[in-house]
């Protein structure tokens, strides 16, 4: 194990985190708020300690193994949500150390769960930093890194393999230093675009940039407590076409930039991924018909379904009161979630793909013993290796979250409910069911539950293994 390059690249991390919270200190001095000296003090302490990091760690060689990138990763996210949540504390919107840490760890694990009754009460800059969490998280703040900061390693794609999510993670270019770099060209193109399309339709220029950094990161934080409702149907609409495009894999914009157009064309878990979306809209639409009409539950239908399979958690309607077969439809989408390499959370659809194809070829296997067949993905035979890990996350997938879900049933809150903030916080989807759902929020929890569930939204963010790793004695023993 490389120590001195992980905290090296920890302290390097801290100082972009720094940096980064000049933005909400810019915002509360354009609004002529008082928070801007506890922001501050927060990116001042971050930066202090990003400098003795750097200072006393000085790697005598840059390498990175895979090992280090998971515990890496998983260090980093925790330490950016601890010192993240500071300013919400100093300020004194958020009192409760557990309740900012709770709501800094969902930002930027773009799950969107939140203990806040009336966001709007927040400050300017609270409210932008907030926000700006899930933007930051979206495509991964190590990713951010491998973008602007000089290369970190010679083996950095390991940084990548453990915070990009799905079942095989590669470089679109030969350095996985480039890769990062387009990944973000195209993360920052698309987010403009979206503020300026929100702007246009009556957005004031601060909303539109805090509701595009939580559709960007597939977030869903919202600076009012009805979150989307109140809206024009333009705005729902543009929403609901942006969600859906931060749910798809990166790399087909990467494609389409150089015209591979029939690459995208061909891509399986892209047509699943619309199909799935485009079959649960009319399931829902015609469920929720007789409460709304036509095109009313069209537009619910299609931004909900859109929200919560992109893990999202935007709402423009209580979906809590839709009937029960459209309330089963967005619970599984929880779980399906969007494709892998896109800033969604969830299963995705890529592993959802391949356990039924997996299940497919078990199925002869034990009708033709003596037949030979393989699993292809994408047109490509997907190796035995790789299915192997599609199952063994997947075993751990379910592990994991009975055991929240476990924990949580000691709350005294009816099943729906602990279920539906299992599986919303887990899969990073933010709004669940009964009292956690789109019109409610996580307040009534206790400290303790509040933690299972931050750290279920970062087990559920990082794909389990990197938490995990900071759990095994082997790992901090290994040289």
């Amino acid at each position: 194990m490389n120590r001195r390059m992980i905290l090296y690249t920890l302290g390097r991390i801290m100082l972009l985190e720094a940096a980064l919270m000049l933005l909400p200190l810019a915002v509360t001095l354009i609004y002529r708020e008082g928070q801007a000296v506890q922001f501050a003090v927060t990116a001042a302490a971050a930066a202090a300690f990003g400098l003795l990091l750097c200072f006393f760690s000085k790697p005598r060689t840059r390498v990175i193994y895979a090992k280090d990138g998971f515990l890496l990763v998983a260090l980093a996210w925790l330490l950016l949500s601890l010192f993240g949540a500071a300013p919400f504390v100093m300020t004194g919107e958020i009192p409760s150390f557990v309740d900012a840490f709770f709501e800094t760890v969902s930002g930027f694990t773009t799950t969107g769960a939140s203990i806040l009754s009336d966001p709007a009460a927040l400050s300017h800059g609270s409210l932008f930093w907030r926000s700006f969490t899930h933007w930051i998280g979206g495509m991964g703040i190590l990713v951010m890194c491998m973008a602007i900061i000089p290369s970190l390693s010679a083996r950095s794609i390991h940084i990548m393999r453990a915070e990009m999510p799905g079942p095989i993670v590669g470089k679109l270019v030969p350095r996985a230093r480039d890769t990062a770099k387009i990944l973000y060209l195209i993360y920052i193109v698309m987010t403009l675009v979206q503020i300026a399309m929100l702007c246009f339709g009556g957005m004031s220029l601060f909303e539109s940039a805090l509701y595009s950094f939580g559709t960007a990161g597939t977030g869903g934080f919202a600076p009012y407590a009805s979150s989307c409702a109140d809206f024009s149907p333009y705005i729902q609409y543009t929403i609901t076409v942006f969600m859906l495009l931060f749910g798809v894999n990166f790399n087909l914009y990467y494609l389409m930039l150089i015209r591979r157009f029939k690459s995208v064309a061909k891509s399986e878990e892209l047509w699943v991924y619309f199909g799935v979306a485009a079959l649960s809209t009319v399931v829902v639409a015609i469920n929720i018909f007789p409460k709304y009409g036509g095109a009313d539950a069209v537009r619910h239908s299609a931004f909900q379904v859109a929200s919560i399979m992109s893990t999202t958690g935007f709402s423009t309607a209580d979906f809590n009161m839709w009937p029960g077969l459209s309330k089963a439809v967005l619970l599984l989408l929880m779980f399906v979630g969007a494709c892998a390499g896109s800033t969604a959370g969830g299963i995705k659809v890529s592993r959802t793909v391949l356990l039924f194809k997996m299940m497919r070829r078990q199925l002869r296997r034990l009708i033709h013993p003596r037949s030979v067949s393989t699993v292809r993905l994408e047109g490509k035979t997907v190796s035995e290796e790789t299915q192997s890990g599609v199952a063994n996350y997947l075993t751990l997938y379910a592990i994991v979250m009975i055991a929240v879900f476990f924990i949580l049933s000691f709350e005294p809150f009816d099943i729906e409910t602990n279920l539906s903030a299992a599986a919303a916080c887990f899969n990073n989807v933010g709004p669940g069911l009964g009292l956690v759902g789109p019109a409610a929020n996580y307040a009534g929890y206790s400290a303790f539950s509040k933690i299972v569930l931050s750290v279920a939204m970062l087990l559920g963010r990082l794909e389990i293994y990197p938490v995990l790793f900071l759990f095994a004695p082997s790992v901090w023993r290994g040289k």
